[in-house]
């Protein structure tokens, strides 16, 4: 007997228990409109919500990446957008000086306006975004562009910055990088055979000289032997006699090395020694002020003709920023469109992380309702056994 009432109590009070359970979990998600509110209310939905939201903040993380890396580009390209004109610019002076249109004061004048140019060109190549260098490669704490000067006046620009770019994830097994090094996009790299420009009888060694640009050949004689200079007569190589078809000339400054064929020199005097495909930006522009400014004593036939020479060198470096400026422009179209599709990734995880989190109100309505009525029979039916008495039974 004692047996059967206890479990009856005990499964009335176990039910009891699981309705009142079931109502206050339904009550907790209707006040709070979410279906899981801890771990234990669906292990596995919590673990699919868990790693969702993970999604979530990677795809965030990206986005901002990108977010960052675009507005750097796009800075980027308007550098060097600002660079266009100003080439532009000296080339429509130069094309005015070889038709005839200025006299001796008036190539002066232009000379210094190249500089001017020259002064704007190297503050824009080291212009610093979000307190970062954006032609510097990885080196972004530091002027990637350094300059020497002689008199006030740039006579060399220097590339410190790092050889090797920076790249960032900016989707999942996906780098690119918005920090350009300056001396692979300011500088061509397709070097071609050297060109002699004067009347010395100088040319082109047989190897492969590492001088770029233009370069500046002093030949003189000591009274037995030529002698070759590519540093304004700072260092000085003796000619030997007959000449050597394949000389090895060496700015000392610099130490790159200029070959030179002096089997056929015949004459003495300053000529320009052009390397095209390995133009700077900056070396241009030196050196048309410097042809223009003629400290070096030329003559008006030779200044005309090297003024004429420089606009293959001006074109050449303007084609690069060009192409520069195409390249900056695709990928800021990429990076946007992979922006974009994350985006959207996210607002579908988004809405995924929502449709298994947020409570059917409805459908919680109706479950608490069904659930209030059942905890109310199962009080009647308690009620009625707990009421049952030994007389009940021997009846």
């Amino acid at each position: 007997m004692s047996g059967t009432l206890s479990n009856i109590y005990n499964n009335a009070s176990f039910a009891l228990q699981l309705h009142a359970r079931e109502m206050a979990s339904l009550q907790e998600q209707a006040s709070t409109g979410a279906q899981i509110n801890r771990v234990s209310d669906s292990p596995s939905t919590a673990y699919q919500i868990l790693g969702l939201n993970c999604q979530q903040m990677s795809l965030e993380n990206y986005i901002d990446n990108l977010s960052e890396m675009v507005s750097m580009l796009e800075v980027t390209s308007t550098i060097v957008e600002r660079m266009r004109p100003l080439l532009a610019e000296t080339r429509t002076r130069l094309t005015q000086i070889t038709s005839g249109t200025y006299s001796e004061d008036g190539r002066q004048r232009v000379a210094e306006g190249i500089n001017d140019i020259l002064e704007e060109m190297v503050s824009l190549a080291n212009t610093k975004h979000t307190n970062q260098y954006l032609f510097g490669g990885s080196n972004t704490t530091s002027p990637p562009y350094v300059v020497e000067r002689t008199g006030g006046e740039i006579t060399r620009v220097i590339y410190r910055g790092s050889s090797d770019g920076r790249s960032i994830e900016v989707a999942p097994g996906l780098e690119s990088s918005a920090l350009y090094v300056g001396d692979e996009i300011f500088r061509s790299s397709n070097r071609s055979a050297s060109i002699f420009q004067g009347d010395t009888g100088a040319k082109a060694g047989t190897g492969t000289s590492s001088v770029t640009g233009n370069t500046w050949l002093t030949v003189t004689h000591d009274g037995s032997n030529y002698r070759l200079s590519v540093d304004d007569g700072i260092s000085c190589v003796t000619v030997p006699t007959g000449g050597d078809p394949n000389q090895a000339v060496t700015d000392s400054r610099t130490g790159k090395v200029l070959y030179v064929d002096s089997t056929g020199i015949n004459s003495t005097g300053t000529e320009m020694v052009s390397v095209p495909g390995t133009y700077d930006i900056f070396g241009v522009l030196i050196s048309v002020r410097d042809i223009l400014q003629n400290e070096r004593g030329l003559s008006t036939t030779q200044v005309q003709k090297l003024v004429d020479t420089s606009l293959n060198s001006l074109d050449e470096v303007s084609n690069l920023v060009v192409q520069t400026g195409v390249a900056i422009g695709s990928k800021i179209g990429f990076l946007g469109n992979i922006q974009d599709g994350l985006k959207n990734r996210k607002y579908d995880t988004e809405d995924e992380v929502t449709r298994l989190q947020q409570a059917d109100i409805a459908q919680i309505a109706i479950d608490l309702s069904r659930r209030e009525m059942l905890y109310q029979m199962s009080l009647s039916v308690a009620g009625k056994l707990m009421s049952m008495s030994l007389l009940d039974f021997i009846e």
